[in-house]
């Protein structure tokens, strides 16, 4: 009976995977560009109302975004190698 059992399970489906590289892909492609868009509107209405320091301000904390948004893409890729080349 064990050994049934034991077939059983082996012989189970395995279970669905989450497609992250089209997740990642598709967030690259489509929502990323609209963002962006979305900040250039924001900054060139303020520049033009001659905000500036709030434009300059603004675009500092969006390149910031966008360096941590690089670092967790980079981690995403090559975290486990890193993980193994530290802890190996």
């Amino acid at each position: 009976m064990l050994i049934e059992a034991a077939r059983w399970m082996l012989a189970a489906e395995p279970e669905p995977q989450i497609n992250t590289t089209g997740i990642v892909q598709f967030i690259a492609t489509k929502i990323a560009p609209i963002l962006l868009a979305v900040l250039g509107v924001i900054f060139i209405s303020r520049a033009g109302k001659g905000e500036m320091s709030k434009v300059i301000t603004s675009s500092a904390i969006a390149v910031i975004g966008l360096a941590f948004i690089a670092g967790a893409t980079v981690l995403f890729f090559f975290g486990k190698s890193l993980i193994d080349l530290l802890f190996g």
